[in-house]
């Protein structure tokens, strides 16, 4: 009769099974990649006109053109992702905060109210993220 053993699972490993900790890993890059690309592309707009997406009275409120207020944006957007990519307990609320600001400006401008459903999902997500956060930190935490 033979007898196999198994190899012991380590603690990194067995996190890189769960899959919780899998979603939190994706969501993590995920919130921390998306931001710092949007974010440098309000300075450029490559993808988007971006100023085309600024609410007429929020275009109103803000000192200048809605070209410098999306290089405002940019720079919060990009300071937004790399919070989510060191301290995502926090970058996570911070995205969501973020998101629900984006919805309401997209809530009140004509015609982008698709838009600012697809940024109520991603406002989930990034509540999703800084809940799985917690449980990733304190399942790091020493007993």
């Amino acid at each position: 009769m033979s007898t196999t053993t198994t190899a012991p699972v380590t603690p990194r490993r067995a996190l890189a099974a769960d899959p919780a900790d899998q979603a939190f890993w994706i969501l993590r890059t995920g919130f921390t990649v998306a931001p710092v690309l949007f974010g440098l592309d309000k300075f450029t707009n490559l993808l988007v006109d971006w100023p085309a997406y600024l609410a007429p009275w929020i275009n109103d409120l803000v000192p200048g053109s809605a070209q410098a207020a999306m290089y405002a944006v940019g720079v919060i957007e990009i300071v937004a992702g790399i919070t989510v990519a060191v301290a995502p307990r926090f970058g996570g609320w911070l995205v969501a905060g973020w998101l629900a600001g984006i919805i309401v400006n997209l809530l009140t401008s004509p015609a982008h109210y698709d838009i600012a459903l697809r940024d109520f999902g991603l406002l989930l997500g990034a509540v999703a993220l800084a809940r799985l956060a917690e449980r990733h930190h304190a399942k790091r935490q020493p007993r």
